[in-house]
């Protein structure tokens, strides 16, 4: 999520690196698997060697986002990425044979296609998961062989500046560039005539970052988060089903694009379901305001978005369930902590069920036939991902086959997004295109078609040149049929 900018013509330091980072590449020529496997080695080690110093930049930025956490969502995953593109990426470049049309696969002919670098890609990121965001994409982006220009949030300033000094140690300007600033540089950045771009963030941005990328015919990759819903199946081992979605809600303060955001719970169900949420969070977090393994919210402003949530919906007399010890004062905006909340059977009219709420809000409606919950999904904008837990593999194939999202969990929350062999990315209001893995490699790479013809010539066999006659009339007569 970044503040709406508007389209603005590159600067001139924006259109000099591109400048830049194109001339190398033209000049390179083909790039080399040693090339692509030593950046993302230069990646690897920067992420390993400055991993303090990045956990450190994070928590400055969010005010309280404990080491640990930076590790695994920021550090960790980042490297599995880099390592999985580095073992993969030499047969991702071989040529893929394809069929060459009857009969002229017979007199000789092949067909193929190679995977071609783009060139530039740049790619926009969030604050949410400020190092991984970065280093996600750019695992594909340098096992398909390009150069890339990067602009962070300028909600993680600190993180920002850091990957900026960072790669200016690691890798010439000419190979990756760090831009930063604040939504006048991002309208810029989104103007120029990149390769590719992809962008990851609020669907209000998404849409000025396509109008911008349009003038140029940018390709753009979209990954813009949304709703996600939960269907607790009545099958569903419900402490277990509450386990594991409050243990995802509460990942990172609820600031993920895949958090779950709305989970639809057996009518007959719900106490259970509530009662052993409150467990969990007491098992995991026993205290909020003073605990550093609970994220903040990113910033007064958010922390005053989603407490607007909590404002409105106590207001409509909605049920209102507080994750969080008795008496706990979380109420100050200095800290940005807001402890999970409950919010039970809100009204849809409420803004916490009509925004994404990117924070620890989560929404239990209750109901009694998994259609009307297929129903209520299929009403909204596709969301970027979608959970079901349950027993009953007819009911889950049911869910699966008549809902559309970007991505699915099964008795899980987000596993889904750590497998690096599958695509990720959304689908309509969510996002568009998909990159990770195999996937990511075939984004930012160009499928170029190459035939090659066999040691006869089929036109002239088959009498398809001018001046036409009888025989060329034989044949489309032979082929034109049911």
């Amino acid at each position: 999520m970044n503040e709406p900018t508007e389209l603005r013509s590159p600067s001139a330091e924006l259109l000099s690196v591109l400048d830049t980072q194109r001339a190398a590449f033209n000049a390179e020529g083909p790039v080399h698997l040693l090339t692509r496997i030593d950046r993302i080695d230069r990646c690897i080690a920067m992420l390993v060697d400055n991993q303090d110093a990045i956990c450190a930049a994070i928590d400055q930025d969010f005010s309280c986002r404990t080491k640990s956490v930076s590790q695994m969502m920021d550090i960790m995953n980042s490297i599995g990425s880099l390592k999985y593109v580095k073992k993969n990426i030499k047969k991702w470049m071989k040529p893929e044979k394809r069929s060459a049309p009857i009969p002229m696969n017979l007199l000789g002919a092949k067909a193929h296609v190679h995977h071609q670098p783009k060139g530039v890609v740049g790619i926009m990121t969030p604050w949410n998961v400020p190092v991984n965001m970065i280093f996600s994409p750019l695992a594909d982006v340098l096992g398909a062989g390009n150069r890339a220009m990067i602009k962070p949030s300028e909600y993680t300033p600190n993180t920002a500046e850091l990957m900026k000094k960072l790669f200016t140690e690691y890798f010439e300007e000419s190979e990756i560039a760090v831009v930063t600033g604040g939504p006048e540089v991002g309208g810029a950045f989104s103007a120029l005539p990149l390769d590719h771009l992809i962008f990851t963030g609020a669907g209000s941005i998404g849409r000025m970052v396509l109008k911008a990328a349009a003038e140029n015919m940018v390709p753009v990759t979209l990954e813009l988060g949304g709703k996600s819903p939960v269907i607790v199946g009545d099958s569903a081992d419900i402490d277990l089903a509450a386990e594991r979605i409050i243990t995802g809600k509460a990942m990172n303060g609820g600031q993920i694009c895949v958090s779950p955001d709305y989970v639809f719970v057996p009518q007959s169900r719900i106490e259970a379901f509530i009662h052993r949420c409150r467990e969990v969070i007491q098992e995991q977090y026993p205290t909020v305001t003073n605990n550093p393994d609970f994220v903040a919210c990113i910033n007064e402003r958010h922390f005053n978005r989603v407490k607007a949530y909590i404002d409105e919906a106590a207001e409509k007399d909605t049920r209102i369930i507080p994750l969080c010890p008795e008496g706990e004062d979380w109420s100050s905006a200095e800290t940005h902590k807001i402890p999970l909340h409950l919010f039970v059977d809100p009204d849809d009219s409420l803004k916490c069920m009509q925004d994404e709420i990117f924070g620890a809000i989560l929404n239990i409606k209750p109901y009694t036939d998994v259609q009307d919950a297929i129903d209520f999904i299929n009403q909204r904008e596709r969301p970027l991902a979608l959970y079901y837990f349950g027993k009953n593999k007819d009911e889950q194939a049911k869910v699966i086959a008549q809902t559309i999202s970007g991505g699915v969990s099964v008795n899980t929350i987000a596993m889904h997004v750590a497998c690096d062999d599958m695509p990720f990315g959304g689908v309509g209001g969510s996002g568009m295109g998909n990159y990770r893995g195999r996937d990511g490699f075939r984004t930012f790479s160009h499928s170029r078609a190459v035939f090659q013809q066999g040691f006869a010539d089929i036109a002239k066999l088959a009498g398809t040149l001018p001046p036409y006659g009888e025989k060329i009339a034989k044949m489309l007569n032979s082929q034109i049929k049911k």
